[in-house]
């Protein structure tokens, strides 16, 4: 069993779930945070327990709030000690015209998918830079690279996380902390079911590979990341099929 400490935002479903069962298969200890589906997170969390006998937190509360996210982190240093692999995950989508947005919309869509990671990191950092290690992974989009009509909130807080992932990759170079991001294509999950059938056909003929991804192929690359050497920093690794 490893020794490391794995926090996964959004572990409820799709990839961050996919995610969360990679990493308890390799026996990390997990701690595993959403924001909604309490009862559907915890029978997930003990069921990676029985099976991969391995500690296993919930932390339910909404990740893009400061102050839960510090007595989040508190909870994991006080019953598993200090997070070694951050992975942050946790996102919401927004499909429409701009000029419908609400801000309320806007302020949603950016403080999950954009200011979860800025708290996130702000509490894992210090235990990371004292010891001199860190993995800090970023679940991304390719419309952060090249943004998308009608989803401008989305492609914008994406944006933010790939520039973030630059910067603080930077930052943290010289502790051996490293910092990159997945910038996913379309990854076959709950997020994307709003398609019908022949949108999700047409889609799929679009992207070389043929198909959509997998939330499992997706957590398989976050497990590699995981473990490549601290000198792989500061990249926005397309996972798209060759799409974009």
């Amino acid at each position: 069993m490893k020794s490391e400490i794995a926090f996964i935002s959004g572990a409820s479903r799709g990839i961050g779930r996919a995610i969360a069962e990679k990493f308890a298969e390799a026996g990390y200890s997990l701690a595993l945070n959403c924001k909604h589906s309490a009862t559907e997170l915890e029978e997930f969390a003990a069921s990676l327990k029985d099976t991969w006998h391995i500690p296993c937190l919930t932390l339910i509360g909404d990740i893009g709030e400061e102050n839960f996210v510090a007595q989040a982190f508190q909870i994991i240093e006080e019953k598993l000690g200090s997070v070694t692999i951050l992975i942050n995950n946790a996102g919401i989508s927004h499909i429409g015209l701009l000029s419908d947005l609400r801000l309320e919309d806007w302020n949603q869509v950016i403080q999950t998918n954009l200011t979860s990671v800025f708290c996130c990191c702000k509490h894992a950092i210090p235990n990371m830079v004292h010891n001199q290690y860190g993995r800090i992974i970023n679940i991304s989009s390719v419309w952060g690279i090249t943004g998308a009509s009608c989803e401008v909130a989305y492609s914008a807080s994406k944006g933010g996380v790939n520039a973030f992932t630059k910067a603080l990759a930077k930052e943290l170079a010289p502790s051996n902390i490293s910092v990159n991001a997945i910038a996913c294509g379309v990854i076959d999950t709950k997020m994307n079911q709003c398609f019908s059938k022949e949108e999700r056909n047409q889609l799929a003929d679009e992207i070389p590979a043929g198909r959509f991804g997998t939330p499992e192929e997706t957590a398989q690359l976050v497990a590699s990341l995981a473990n490549a050497p601290a000198y792989l920093t500061g990249q926005i690794i397309a996972f798209d099929g060759g799409w974009q």
